[in-house]
């Protein structure tokens, strides 16, 4: 078989048969929809690794090795704990969707109405399992979008872990998981090499405030519509916006507050007066009542994508 005829036959996807060789840790990434690194943690972990051997000693999947993958993939997307879910997989047994409720001792995180991929990723975190919750989020992603993903998985597990925090004093570690393994999918979607639009779009935290979640999220949704993004961060001064607002001229720019501490809009003046003048949005619950003296509030994640994209000129 020619080169590139394997390169064909490893690119294809779930569901076409694979070549008498096997595959590749790359190739099988690519047809399951998951990290290479995932891959190497499962055979680390749970032993779910290739078994075919070519020349030169690299190892391959075969096409029972890529079934047994597909199972496990399959469990862990269904809120099955990640360990039982690779035994599952290697016996061929069967597993039910809450099997891995009782993983931990009994802990869990109220999720009320949950779907299948929020318990799976709320009891990946609670394993402190952040490949598993990235494998949860990669395919939610992938398959729903960034702001279907943020509204209806990413948030609800964070509510929920918040919560559980408040009320037992516990789980810091778990929310610190969870955090990480969100923070680096959403920010390996944004991606400024297909820009649209014609102007970009600045993002920050207010100065004081640490949370920038919700910042990544709304970065990987406006990279899905081509939009360029500048990231400043948390803690990010004034007068420091200011001066990224006269140096990039963005079409638009949205602050984010988690907490009131760090809402505080007085220093907002110094902002500069441009021209064009960029759209200016405040984002978050942390902001104190009243008017804004620059810019207005927001009030969700797909209204800011819609109203920043605009803005910047994106098609």
């Amino acid at each position: 078989m020619s080169g590139r005829t394997q390169g064909s036959a490893e690119a294809l996807g779930p569901g076409v048969p694979l070549p008498e060789m096997g595959l590749t840790v790359a190739a099988v990434a690519r047809r399951l929809g998951v990290a290479p690194a995932t891959l190497r943690t499962w055979d680390r972990r749970y032993g779910l690794g290739p078994s075919q051997h070519s020349a030169g000693a690299h190892r391959r999947y075969s096409s029972a090795d890529v079934e047994r993958l597909e199972r496990m993939r399959r469990y862990v997307l269904s809120g099955v704990a990640p360990a039982e879910a690779a035994r599952a997989a290697l016996t061929e047994g069967e597993v039910e969707p809450d099997a891995g409720a009782r993983h931990g001792g009994g802990q869990v995180v109220a999720i009320p109405d949950g779907t299948p991929q929020a318990r799976g990723l709320a009891r990946a975190a609670l394993a402190l399992n952040a490949d598993a919750c990235r494998v949860i989020l990669a395919e939610t992603l992938d398959r729903r979008g960034v702001v279907w993903t943020w509204d209806h998985l990413i948030a609800p597990v964070l509510v929920g872990v918040g919560q559980r925090w408040e009320q037992s004093g516990r789980g810091i570690d778990v929310e610190h998981v969870l955090s990480e393994a969100i923070q680096s999918e959403l920010s390996s979607r944004v991606i400024n090499d297909n820009v649209r639009s014609v102007a970009a779009v600045v993002l920050a935290s207010a100065p004081g405030e640490n949370h920038v979640l919700p910042l990544w999220a709304l970065a990987a949704a406006l990279s899905e519509r081509g939009v360029e993004v500048r990231m400043l961060g948390a803690r990010t001064p004034w007068d420091a916006l200011g001066q990224a607002i006269r140096r990039i001229g963005p079409g638009g720019v949205l602050v984010w507050s988690q907490t009131a501490g760090s809402g505080d809009m007085t220093d907002m003046a110094v902002l500069p007066d441009v021209r064009p003048e960029p759209l200016i949005l405040l984002g978050g619950p942390g902001w104190h009542p009243g008017a804004p003296p620059r810019g207005e509030h927001v009030d969700d994640l797909s209204e800011a994508v819609a109203r920043l994209a605009r803005a910047a000129g994106a098609s």
